[in-house]
């Protein structure tokens, strides 16, 4: 071989060295999951077959104060306790007795660490309160709970209530606690816990949990808020906890992940229902015993099997920034589409199956009615849905025709002046045959 051979083999693996490394570099941190499945696939992480080894989620080690920062940072994302200037009206607005479903309304808003249940017109007959102080006093002292940080964090996401009296709520981003009737606080968990929870009819309570670290596929440097389902026992023991985006990356449905942002909240998710009921007479796509949820920054609304902990079914081009998707009993799925519209949200019924909108609600002859972040939807025993506006501080309920036939408008108020209607949460219809003797 000459010299000048000899050179230009030189030259031709040196920038073929370079090309690998570039190469590989490259597929150690992009976020897509397919490279992500390939890197493993190279490392030997991944073996043939739909499995592949636990990802260790331990605290991070040898972390820099700018990425401890932004992990608190991420930890801490919640919501405005109201965002809309109050208006004048307040209470129930509208209610007519012949059409609208009669039973007592459970509430949960931004003013406040507690819950309400009210009548059809309006009245007080419950309340249950637990401040964050008392309910996680390892976390924060009456110091510091003047501070804005803890300020943002005094309300309750989400509430269950118990055939007995006994409440479940959601300090968002903190985590779960249970209450008595008298509001006496029975356990508490500093889980992380937000926006949704579900009690199963065995007693299990199946939550959402979250935990900010460093994931190097996704980025280097820069932290994620992965999305975990927990599921606790009813003394607040946990049984099992799986992660969302291990779930997503272990299913036909993984490529959806090149929606997700490359740090930070990637997901989002925000509601989870149990599927324990299915119509006998349906060809419905789900199963019993595993999960109805809803990932955020993904636009997808899916079925998540915990036991082989995968996606078996998921729907993402219908909505935008959805919340709160339930399985009706007739077999198809109510949504609260919070951004499918332009400054309006829409409430869709769809066959899973078909995926045509069966029915929907785009506001009355008043206009549309939007909410950007939050929203729930209830589909009642009597046909009518009741609809909570969250942004705007509303809830009403609307006919199969989509007249509103009971209206309710955010009493409590929040901002420094109290100027700003108090985001209503969640607002829940119980059921008329709800058991009340625990309030005698």
């Amino acid at each position: 071989m000459t010299a000048e051979k000899k050179k230009i083999r030189i030259i031709f693996i040196f920038i073929l060295g370079i090309c690998l490394g570039v190469i590989w570099h490259w597929l150690r941190i992009f976020p897509f999951p397919q490279l992500s499945t390939l890197k493993a696939q190279i490392s030997g992480d991944m073996l043939q077959g739909r499995w592949r080894k636990t990802r260790n989620l331990s605290d991070n080690q040898d972390l820099t104060k700018k990425q401890e920062q932004m992990i608190k940072n991420l930890q801490s994302i919640g919501y405005l306790t109201g965002s809309k200037p109050a208006p004048a009206e307040s209470n129930v607005t509208v209610y007519n007795d012949k059409l609208a479903y009669k039973s007592l309304n459970l509430i949960v808003s931004g003013h406040a660490p507690e819950a309400l249940l009210i009548t059809m017109s309006g009245d007080i007959i419950h309340r249950w309160s637990c401040n964050l102080t008392e309910a996680f006093p390892e976390l924060i002292t009456k110091k510091e709970a003047s501070k804005k940080y803890w300020k943002s964090k005094m309300y309750w996401r989400r509430v269950h209530l118990m055939e007995n009296g006994d409440l479940y709520a959601i300090f968002e981003g903190i985590g779960i606690v249970k209450l008595d009737k008298y509001s006496n606080l029975l356990w508490s968990k500093n889980d992380y816990a937000h926006h949704d929870l579900y009690v199963a009819k065995n007693g299990d309570v199946y939550i959402l949990t979250r935990k900010a670290h460093i994931d190097k596929r996704f980025d280097p440097e820069k932290p994620i808020l992965e999305d975990f389902i927990t599921v606790l026992d009813s003394e607040g023991n946990e049984l099992k906890s799986v992660s969302m985006l291990d779930m997503l990356e272990n299913s036909p449905f993984a490529p959806l992940l090149i929606r997700s942002k490359p740090f930070g909240d990637i997901f989002h998710t925000n509601t989870i229902e149990l599927i324990e009921n299915l119509p006998s007479d349906h060809p419905l796509p789900f199963k019993k015993g595993t999960v109805l949820t809803s990932i955020l920054f993904l636009d997808l609304v899916c079925a998540v099997d915990l036991k082989k902990e995968t996606v078996y079914w998921g729907e993402s081009n219908l909505w935008h920034r959805q919340h709160q998707p339930t399985l009706l009993d007739n077999g198809d799925i109510l949504v609260f589409d919070n951004q499918g519209l332009k400054n309006a949200s829409s409430v869709l019924e769809i066959d899973p199956l078909t995926r045509k909108i069966l029915w929907s609600y785009r506001g009355g002859e008043d206009g549309t009615f939007y909410s950007k972040t939050c929203g729930s939807c209830q589909r009642l025993p009597n046909g009518n849905t009741l609809i909570t506006e969250s942004d705007p501080g509303s809830a009403f309920e609307v006919t199969p025709d989509k007249t509103i036939v009971w209206e309710y408008i955010n009493p409590n108020r929040a901002g420094k002046n109290r100027e700003l209607i108090a985001t209503l949460f969640e607002v829940i219809r119980l059921p008329n045959d709800f058991p009340m003797e625990w309030t005698k």
